[in-house]
């Protein structure tokens, strides 16, 4: 059995960047498990791992179009500290949901100056080439529950 849309697969991986440094893994861990063909995951990878099979362990550079896009400058903005009503303290680092360009997003707070607070919309590894190193580990048709949900029923899932 191959990797093919409406399947459900489970891989190990790690992910680097260009300088080598591990972003995830899932090594010591449960595999990661998906629906294939339905953007579960980056289209870059998803596309790698079309085709393979059980066993098949590959290595597959990315890059930042394809994994979380590039950065946008537009996406960073400087916002008064009144528009953040009811939060008490802010720090760099802090994260919020809120309507972005591409709609509902997470914001990260990215610098405070006085009153001026810079948040960032971009995804954190947006404009960043990743690199993966996989081992597909099973492949499966996906239930007509899970085809209907658009994910895998699996550890953690409230189905």
């Amino acid at each position: 059995m191959q990797v093919a849309d409406n399947m459900a697969v489970s891989i190990h991986y790690t992910l680097t960047n260009d300088e080598g440094e591990v972003i995830d893994s899932s090594e010591g861990n449960e595999p990661l498990e998906y629906l294939h063909g339905t953007g579960n995951i980056i289209s870059g990878l998803e596309k790698a791992l079309h085709g393979k099979a059980v066993g098949e362990k590959f290595n597959v550079r990315i890059d930042a179009e394809d994994a979380y896009g590039e950065f946008m400058d537009d996406r960073v903005q400087v916002l008064s500290r009144d528009m953040f009503e009811g939060v008490d303290e802010i720090e760099v680092g802090m994260q919020f949901h809120a309507d972005v360009s591409s709609g509902p997003g997470v914001i990260t707070v990215v610098n405070i100056d006085g009153d001026d607070i810079t948040i960032d919309g971009n995804h954190p590894l947006a404009g960043v080439a990743l690199s993966f190193a996989v081992e597909v580990v099973d492949i499966r048709p996906a239930s007509h529950e899970e085809l209907s949900h658009g994910h895998i029923h699996g550890a953690g899932c409230n189905h």
